[in-house]
């Protein structure tokens, strides 16, 4: 049994009670419990925000491309029984409304658009890169990402968090429509962090201003030689006197300037009094034709003729010119050989450089851009809840049928779930869910209205599993948000990050 103490109180006055500033009206009793201990770790500074972001958009966001569904050890194995467990309200609910929604009571549709607040964190784990689902989220500077503690926190790991961690809303396909945001500073629960108490399986994320693309520029070698992100070096090809009044303008260790030589060869007619002799190796067939070709002609029949016996691994990874054969059980290659006569000459091409970086203008706020979905807690279990991620693993059976490309989402009511005694997963909800890994950390929102596309996040995907052992995923949990989690939430909703660019579009070189 889990020795820590659950469920705190954390009254707020009132049941329903919605509030339009983070911090300042919701208002605890003085009678309130003490707030958990939480779990805060730095992920970037300003400085080490520009390396992250440079990992993720350089040689055209290569590593985004490569990233993989995150699955780590969060699909819960063999046939589960759900239902029980702890999962209840530690006492009055609360909600904090949605960014633009403050006083704007969200209404029903049919149909279900999706969210502008979901997207995908990356992050590295030792030379791989993964991604997970999650969403933005209100706070007092449009700055917050709300995902599951799995895929931000790792004690195994130096700092207790994944690297070069940043958040991308409505990515897809390597394009970042609203900006790259870097993650700052990551809130949980210390159970979390230090037990990996996955009743406490969620995470809030301060994240930097976004980085938006914003074209290329040429810049001096030296800002050219510092520069960490994408950069080129282009080549135009000048004349020689544009080549020497460069040299003769900036030295020849400092101009933008270099030169490429080559040698040209020129087949002659056989025996040219200016010609030198060579030779080239050719296939038997153009040797056995060069036999009847007079000497007058450019080629001529060689007397160079060689056969080496070589491995059969040598043998099969040949796939030159040399007759292959295999003679009383050796493996044979022969080699032919025809003379030419030719001239050579050198040819020098001058070039002007000009040394290229691309560089990214500040894309703004989070919440400003994509807005953000409102939070609850202490909600009655049984609710319908929309749950939506990013899919891409394979069921247990090995079907595949998610690509990740894509959003997905689930709804129905939620009902209490104890779903694995390895997780220490004592007070979970559950919803009956397909999505696949991948889906982790995805939010999931109650009161959805697909008309504003907002609500309020009442969990976040943190297992998935196949309650009836047929080889399907069929649930997903989340921790049950409770007033630990509204104080753990609140703690992140109120700080500041700022921005990484600088005012000319440079990002900062300076923490």
């Amino acid at each position: 049994m889990n020795t820590r103490v659950k469920r705190l109180a954390l009254p707020i006055g009132g049941a329903i009670a919605a509030t339009s500033m983070i911090g300042a009206t919701l208002v605890t009793s003085a009678n309130a419990a003490t707030a958990p201990q939480k779990k805060v770790v730095s992920l970037a500074s300003a400085s080490g925000a520009q390396k992250i972001s440079n990992f993720w958009t350089a040689n055209g966001g290569a590593n985004l491309k490569a990233a993989a569904s995150f699955e780590g050890s969060q699909q819960v194995s063999g046939k589960v029984k759900l239902g029980g467990g702890d999962a209840a309200p530690d006492g009055k609910a609360g909600v904090v409304p949605p960014i633009g929604q403050e006083k704007v009571t969200p209404t029903k549709v049919k149909n279900v658009n999706l969210p502008k607040t979901i997207g995908k964190v990356f992050f590295t784990v030792g030379d791989k890169e993964y991604w997970c689902s999650a969403s933005s989220v209100q706070s007092k500077y449009h700055n917050l990402v709300a995902t599951a503690g799995h895929c931000v926190f790792d004690e195994g790991v130096q700092n207790g968090a994944l690297d070069n961690w940043v958040f991308i809303p409505g990515y897809y396909q390597g394009k970042s429509p609203w900006g790259i945001y870097v993650g700052k500073a990551a809130y949980t629960h210390y159970d979390f962090a230090v037990y990996e108490d996955y009743d406490s399986d969620y995470a809030f994320v301060t994240v930097y201003n976004g980085i938006a693309y914003a074209g290329e520029k040429a810049v001096s070698k030296t800002t050219y030689d510092g520069w960490q992100g994408y950069k080129f070096i282009d080549k135009q090809e000048i004349s020689e006197t544009e080549y020497n009044k460069l040299v003769d303008e900036f030295g020849i260790e400092n101009a933008p300037v270099t030169t490429e030589s080559s040698t040209a060869e020129t087949v002659l007619p056989w025996g040219t009094k200016d010609g030198t002799r060579a030779r080239k190796e050719v296939t038997k067939d153009e040797y056995d034709k060069a036999a009847s070709v007079p000497k007058n002609q450019n080629y001529h029949q060689s007397h160079r003729v060689e056969k080496v016996i070589v491995s059969e691994a040598e043998y099969n990874a040949y796939t030159g010119p040399g007759y292959k054969k295999i003679e009383d059980h050796a493996y044979t290659i022969t080699h032919y050989y025809l003379s030419y006569w030719v001239k050579k000459s050198s040819t020098t091409k001058y070039f002007k450089l000009a040394y290229v970086i691309e560089y990214y203008k500040d894309a703004g706020r989070l919440g400003d851009n994509v807005g953000g979905q409102g939070f609850t807690w202490n909600q009655k279990v049984g609710q319908p809840v929309y749950a939506f991620g990013y899919p891409a693993g394979k069921h247990p059976d090995g079907d595949q049928p998610f690509t990740g490309v894509t959003p997905k989402w689930c709804y129905g009511k939620t009902f209490a779930a104890a779903a694995a005694a390895k997780f220490k997963a004592e007070a979970q909800i559950g919803l009956k869910c397909s999505m696949t890994a991948g889906s982790s950390g995805g939010p999931w929102i109650l009161k959805y209205s697909s008309t504003k596309r907002l609500g309020y996040i009442n969990g976040v995907t943190s297992l998935i599993g196949d309650a009836d052992g047929n080889g399907r995923i069929d649930f997903a949990t989340s921790p049950y948000f409770d007033a630990e989690t509204y104080s753990i939430y609140k703690s992140a909703a109120n700080l500041w990050s700022g921005s990484i660019v600088t005012k000319d579009g440079d990002l900062v070189t300076k923490a």
